[in-house]
């Protein structure tokens, strides 16, 4: 018996398809609640909020925040700073300082900026069940919160007797187990331009993130924003690509590997994916470029009209 659901959480669309009775819809939707109400910036009295109005000084933690805070340390190792878990104020200063539902994307103004001269690395300290961010500073749990979010549900569901889980938060999805008819679960990778997606990508267990420039938009002070900050300048970034997609073993590694092939020049943008995971860019005209990995996935299967702009754009496929 498969179950399938969708509603809000994180502040975002979630859609669930599980093999397994409501009981399981019931165990994802508790599961996330508790989460949202540790991890959102957005409630004054979640851990991570606490966290931030107290940076500087220990404060005890949850194991789940605990994991989110090394996992965002090992983020900003593994993508070379490109992924910074401490951009709180410069998203602030951008105007993404309420839910986004709650912002309005014409007339927000933009608040007196806050953006500071973050310590490199991140200074994030876990000490067992006590975390401390730096004096100043503000963490954001975002992107790697919703991946790492799906990964600790469709944990859960599997070990509440799954026998097979899909799970999307806000876009990535994680999955887990087998699909309905026994095989992997099928991903569509959406092309922001066009109405076929870019790629199909199949999974027993693994993450698809996507990050965009194109989502999360509002004006500020006149001047169109995104949620995407250029670490390096505090900043709504000016992209190589309009898009990125990574696939990988975990929703939070797939979430901040977007983030270098995002930010960095076309010519580095793979630079940061690592073995066993692959990564696609759609560029501002459509254009696609990928990981040779990319076909350990789809079988080598992308869109006809879009492999050919990449062939025309990027002799050889991928860069």
């Amino acid at each position: 018996m498969f179950s399938d659901a969708r509603f809000r959480a994180m502040g975002s669309d979630v859609h669930l398809v599980v093999h397994g009775g409501p009981a399981l819809v019931d165990l994802a939707v508790t599961r996330l609640a508790a989460l949202e109400a540790a991890w959102s910036r957005f409630r004054p009295d979640s851990e991570i909020s606490r966290l931030n109005a107290g940076a500087g000084r220990w404060l005890e933690v949850s194991a789940p925040t605990a994991l989110l805070l090394h996992r965002a340390i090992e983020g900003w190792r593994l993508t070379g700073g490109a992924y910074d878990p401490l951009l709180l104020h410069a998203l602030q200063a951008a105007g993404y300082d309420r839910s986004f539902e709650l912002l309005d994307p014409a007339l927000h103004a933009v608040p007196p900026a806050r953006w500071w001269n973050r310590p490199l690395p991140p200074e994030i300290e876990v000490d067992g069940s006590a975390a401390r961010i730096p004096a100043g500073a503000g963490f954001d749990p975002g992107g790697i919160g919703k991946g790492l979010a799906a990964d600790l549900v469709t944990a859960d569901l599997m070990a509440a007797g799954a026998v097979g889980v899909c799970l999307s938060v806000g876009g990535d999805v994680r999955v887990r187990g087998t699909a309905p008819g026994g095989t992997p679960w099928t991903v569509a990778v959406e092309h922001p331009l066009a109405a076929a997606p870019v790629t199909l990508v199949g999974l027993w267990d693994g993450a698809v993130a996507t990050s965009s420039v194109l989502r999360r938009v509002w004006q500020a002070g006149g001047r169109p924003r995104h949620h995407i900050i250029d670490p390096d300048t505090g900043v709504p970034s000016h992209t190589t690509a309009d898009l990125a997609s990574v696939i990988a073993g975990d929703g939070w590694l797939a979430e901040v590997l977007t983030k270098p092939v995002l930010l960095r020049p076309a010519d580095r943008r793979f630079d940061n994916v690592p073995d066993g995971c692959a990564a696609l860019a759609v560029a501002a005209d459509g254009t696609v470029a990928v990981t040779p990995s990319i076909g350990d996935f789809t079988g080598g299967a992308l869109v006809p009209t879009v492999l050919r702009s990449v062939e025309r754009t990027h002799p050889g496929g991928a860069r």
